[in-house]
């Protein structure tokens, strides 16, 4: 399918690795030229080779921490004029309810609410003046179920989701949409981290750890960040103008709901 987008430009935040990777090399691979931004510069420039080496579109790579006021300016002052905003920040650690301070949850905030905000609002005048754009935050399938041990995220993605259900409407007239994706358990780093955890608390292996996890998921494994970017690149396609507000699960079937 020719998603239509071939051209356009995206701003991708968290993109050399992971989910955000996988959302980077799918539009790409529909002809988006990128700004890429991420924490560490040595994995970035990597990405960014292997995007141009496959590719052939325009990689502009900017090395920074887009949950600070700094890393954002910087990030934005490369991503002027774009098309396409994919926001996206590691989450929260894991713990407890009783674990978690003030500051812990400003930091989650911050990091997972006010940052994502913070880029709409950058990003959406110029959209509307053209009369197009996309906007795909990637949050948590914790929005549709929360998960206990990660209440931090729980608190920040809420909030998230929250804001992108009414300002999405509020620019849809404009040829603007905004969605949220919500992944589970994808094969990267995150998921990596979260396995770790569950070795330390039960003693087990990470094997046993993961086909645990994976026990608990009707497709039976793991998701895969190619997956998920096509799903994301879907989502910012010229098919994609009557999606509206939405938060899309891509989880294997792992929450057990209707709506």
């Amino acid at each position: 399918m020719d998603l239509g987008i071939k051209g356009k430009t995206a701003l991708v935040c968290a993109g050399s690795k992971g989910l955000g990777r996988g959302c980077a090399m799918a539009l790409a691979e529909a002809g988006v030229n990128l700004v890429l931004n991420a924490r560490g510069e040595q994995a970035l420039n990597a990405t960014a080779r292997q995007i141009r080496d496959a590719y052939g579109v325009t990689v502009v790579t900017v090395a920074a921490d887009i949950t600070t006021e700094e890393g954002r300016a910087k990030v934005l002052a490369a991503a002027t004029g774009i098309d396409i905003l994919v926001t996206n920040a590691g989450g929260p650690p894991p713990g407890l309810w009783s674990d978690w301070s003030r500051d812990d949850f400003i930091k989650a905030i911050d990091g997972n609410m006010l940052t994502p905000i913070a880029l709409m609002q950058a990003a959406l005048p110029g959209m509307i003046a053209k009369g197009w754009g996309r906007v795909v935050n990637i949050t948590s399938g914790s929005v549709k179920a929360p998960i206990p041990q990660l209440g931090l995220s729980n608190t920040a993605r809420a909030g998230l989701t929250g804001f992108v259900a009414g300002t999405a409407r509020q620019v849809a007239g404009h040829g603007v949409t905004i969605n949220n994706l919500l992944p589970g358990i994808h094969d990267t780093d995150r998921a990596v981290a979260l396995d770790t955890g569950v070795t330390k608390a039960e003693g087990i292996t990470m094997e046993q750890a993961r086909a645990k996890r994976a026990a608990t998921i009707p497709a039976g494994r793991y998701g895969t960040a190619s997956e998920f970017g096509a799903a994301c690149a879907f989502l910012c396609s010229q098919h994609a103008g009557f999606i509206v507000g939405q938060n899309l699960l891509l989880d294997g079937g792992a929450i057990n709901a209707t709506l």
